[in-house]
């Protein structure tokens, strides 16, 4: 796999489309890439921005989540949540490079990602093209941050190897490779966490990516979550107190 980030210049509110900043800053795009695109400036775009003036932070990440806990357990003062099936901190909601904006999650995230990978297949006449909206959170009792998949367009997010045989034959029980969720932490270790200006990024010789020519189905989309109770940290989930959010679906 080659991974090559590509830089930008800021990405502000200023009506730009995310389409017209694909199109200014990616070079040609190969049959069987994948673009990643943080969720960052997909949100700028979209206009998914708060002036900070404007609200209390915590009342914001109410706003935006499914369920809460409050940053009263936590020693950094973080609410964590469940947004969009997804265990991150503070709805994922953002101020680093926000010129004085909280920066929110795309609204639908799966709807962008497809509408950019309609764009890219159209603008450079591709049959196969893949998209990762990304982002990064923590993983517990670990230091520093990864990048994770909000959305994926244009490729299987899963790799099934249940039923399979390993290297000394014995069938494996429940491994699953999670293809979206490690493609979107390459791309986030090739943009960077900081003043990179590197928003976007284009993966090729991709010879293990099942792509399609379609957008994901919601059986697809469907198998790659897990409700909480079905989680394997649902005992650590389910032991605390959710508090329901205010984010509407």
């Amino acid at each position: 796999m080659k991974i090559i980030s590509v830089e930008t210049p800021p990405i502000v509110n200023d009506g730009t489309t995310i389409f017209q900043v694909l199109e200014n800053a990616l070079p040609i795009i190969e049959e069987g890439s994948i673009v990643a695109v943080t969720s960052k400036i997909v949100s700028i775009c979209e206009g998914r921005i708060v002036p900070v003036e404007e609200i209390d932070k915590k009342e914001l990440v109410i706003q935006q989540s499914d369920l809460y806990l409050p940053d009263t357990l936590s020693n950094y003062g973080f609410q964590f949540t469940v947004t969009n099936n997804t265990l991150i901190p503070m709805a994922g909601i953002d101020e680093s490079n926000g010129e004085g904006y909280y920066i929110l999650w795309p609204k639908d995230p799966q709807a962008s990602a497809n509408q950019i990978r309609k764009y890219l297949k159209e603008l450079h006449s591709l049959q196969n093209v893949g998209v990762v909206i990304t982002d990064s959170t923590c993983q517990p009792l670990r230091r520093g941050t990864t990048g994770i998949s909000l959305a994926h367009s244009g490729f299987l997010a899963l790799r099934n190897y249940i039923g399979e045989p390993d290297i000394f034959g014995r069938p494996l029980g429940v491994t699953q490779a999670n293809i979206a969720g490690g493609l979107a932490a390459a791309s986030v270790l090739a943009m960077g966490e900081g003043a990179e200006q590197t928003p976007l990024c284009v993966m090729t010789d991709l010879t293990t990516i099942v792509f399609q020519d379609h957008d994901p189905t919601q059986d697809e989309l469907a198998e790659t979550r897990i409700s909480l109770q079905e989680d394997l940290f649902a005992p650590i989930l389910a032991a605390v107190d959710w508090s329901k959010g205010k984010r509407s679906n």
